[in-house]
């Protein structure tokens, strides 16, 4: 992945950042675009807000998951990272696996968070696309050209939330679910100890 998109990856915990190419099924509950663009409208005030409180990193990791917790389908977005391997995950070990996923992200793109002080985005449109909402956003950071940052949004899980992120085409969460593929691969496909790596890493 070039360096640039590497670097604006740190808007993926706030899209979680995250997220997978797939189309969820069926279709939406009661969602409109103004819903949609609105729920991207607060994760972006919230996370400008934690960056600018002035806390310590840990801090940071923390209410940056929070945020990811409080706006993101989460076990959405932990079973598409893990690809094919969640057909074959227990139960008990999906819900380990989306919780040592989520503090994983945290970590990885919460050091990046400060790349983006100073900067700001501004929310530009919501269109339906297919059974979800696409709310496309322009970032503005320093010492960069403005680029397109597009968020899927669904209730599909009973409440409005994001699944997927695209910043400039790249799907965030597909290249997650590249990396822990890696990651499992080179386990031998043992989840259990990629669950406890997880916990660490990032």
């Amino acid at each position: 992945m070039p360096n640039n998109i590497s670097r604006r990856g740190a808007l993926a915990l706030v899209a979680g950042g995250i997220v997978g190419a797939f189309s969820l099924p069926g279709a939406a509950l009661a969602l409109n675009d103004a819903e949609a663009r609105a729920l991207i409208d607060r994760a972006l005030g919230d996370v400008n807000a934690a960056i600018a409180s002035g806390k310590s990193q840990a801090q940071l990791f923390r209410e940056f998951e929070a945020i990811f917790t409080r706006y993101s389908d989460v076990p959405v977005i932990a079973r598409s990272a893990l690809g094919v391997a969640a057909r074959q995950a227990s139960p008990a070990q999906m819900t380990a696996f989306t919780a040592a996923f989520k503090g994983y992200l945290s970590r990885k793109y919460g050091r990046r968070f400060r790349e983006i002080v100073g900067g700001r985005f501004e929310v530009t449109g919501a269109r339906q696309v297919k059974s979800f909402y696409e709310v496309s956003s322009i970032a503005y950071l320093k010492g960069e050209a403005p680029f397109k940052v597009e968020w899927h949004v669904s209730d599909k899980s009973g409440r409005n939330l994001f699944f997927n992120i695209i910043v400039e085409g790249v799907n965030m969460l597909a290249a997650e679910r590249a990396e822990i593929g890696a990651m499992l691969d080179r386990r031998r496909g043992n989840i259990d100890a990629l669950i406890a790596d997880l916990k660490t890493a990032g």
